[in-house]
């Protein structure tokens, strides 16, 4: 029954941690009640879910893959002629590598169409036993999981990885590698709708800040200024929850940080810095200034699930001459997380005109089922 209780956990959902703790306390009949519920459960909410997303690529089939690490395998031009064809999704031993534990890279070569440039684009990757780095045209865009010798699986966590639309080769051809790392039983890209997919009603960016920011736990107001020296850091990647990526199931007080730099045509524009979803509470710096928050981060924040802040996207509106154009910007965000999951968790990530964000929020229609699947069985 554990791997079940350990599914609920990793949901990141009250109504799951509810089930979780009543299955716990043996509040259910029986212990088969107890599998048949937990199984359709999770069917349920991963079919209600799919209803969000907007496939554009399909990425599921036929795949490269080979045992082994080499991280010469992320770089496009890597010659993998020679390497076996398997099916994805599917465990790696019902592809005929029955046994094998630790270390494989997959590959797969697909076209971008240039109606791909239109669009905010995440590569689901399912279900993944147990680590991963997935890296597109030889860049690095999701990480879940750590690898050995500070091994920490995340052999429930479905994957989403934002794409950065600089990292798309546009109207060619374009490689994904995933390096994976499996410590028992079945391993690889195990299950899902693998494809690159747009969620229905997303918001499109006029800057995208999406990727690797610089990331600190702990709180110390002096990190929010922009000179401050952050390189020694560590690098994680936005959107995404933070426990996925530092191996630790830390809550309490963290910083994230990212430099970049704003073109000379976005001058004279009112602009928005828009964080997505926070997970629990937040502040926003931009060069130092603060520019909004969402949550009361002022006297006791343990209190910050009164009002449901991480299911809030966050808009920061940029004040005038704060920004400096073809030079470096810094913005810095701290953030408190009371339970399970923290830290900017979902998208979009970036700058946008004013205009068209509050065009986007006037145009915004609620999904007409705007509750978790967990929320309309246990309301």
């Amino acid at each position: 029954m554990t791997i079940f209780y350990n599914y609920l956990l990793t949901c990141g959902n009250r109504y799951m941690r509810e089930f979780y703790f009543a299955l716990k306390n043996g509040k259910t009949e029986s212990m088969l009640s107890k599998y048949i519920l937990v199984i359709v459960l999770a069917l349920l909410n991963a079919e209600y879910k799919a209803q969000d997303w907007q496939r554009l690529v399909s990425l599921k089939g036929f795949w490269k893959f080979s045992i082994g690490d080499d991280m010469n395998r992320a770089k496009p031009n890597y010659d993998d002629k020679d390497w076996e064809t398997i099916t994805a999704p599917s465990s790696w031993e019902n592809e005929g590598f029955n046994g094998y534990d630790g270390h494989a890279w997959y590959r797969k070569t697909f076209v971008a169409s240039g109606d791909l440039k239109n669009h905010t684009v995440t590569l689901r990757l399912g279900r993944i036993d147990d680590v991963d780095e997935v890296y597109l045209n030889g860049y690095l865009i999701g990480a879940t999981g750590t690898f050995p010798p500070e091994y920490n699986t995340a052999y429930f966590a479905w994957r989403e990885y934002h794409v950065p639309q600089k990292y798309l080769n546009i109207g060619g051809e374009n490689v994904i590698a995933i390096r994976v790392y499996d410590s028992q039983l079945e391993g690889g890209l195990i299950e899902g709708d693998l494809g690159l997919y747009e969620k229905k009603g997303a918001m499109r960016l006029d800057l995208d800040l999406a990727g690797q920011w610089s990331f600190e736990k702990g709180d110390d107001k002096d990190w929010k200024e922009k000179n401050y020296d952050d390189k020694m850091w560590d690098k994680i990647f936005v959107p995404a929850h933070w426990e996925r990526q530092i191996g630790d199931d830390y809550d309490g007080f963290a910083w994230y940080r990212l430099s970049f730099t704003v073109p000379q045509s976005f001058k004279g524009k009112k602009l928005v810095l828009v964080l997505g979803k926070i997970d629990d509470i937040d502040e926003a710096y931009l060069n130092g200034k603060q520019i909004g928050s969402t949550g009361n981060m002022k006297g006791d924040p343990i209190r910050y699930d009164t009002r449901s802040e991480y299911k809030l996207t966050r808009g920061y509106f940029i004040p005038d001459d704060l920004l400096e154009y073809g030079k470096e910007n810094v913005v810095a965000v701290r953030v408190y997380d009371g339970f399970r999951d923290g830290g900017i968790y979902e998208g979009p990530i970036g700058l946008i005109e004013q205009s068209k964000y509050t065009k986007y929020w006037r145009n915004y229609k609620p999904p007409k089922q705007k509750k978790d699947i967990w929320e309309l069985i246990f309301q």
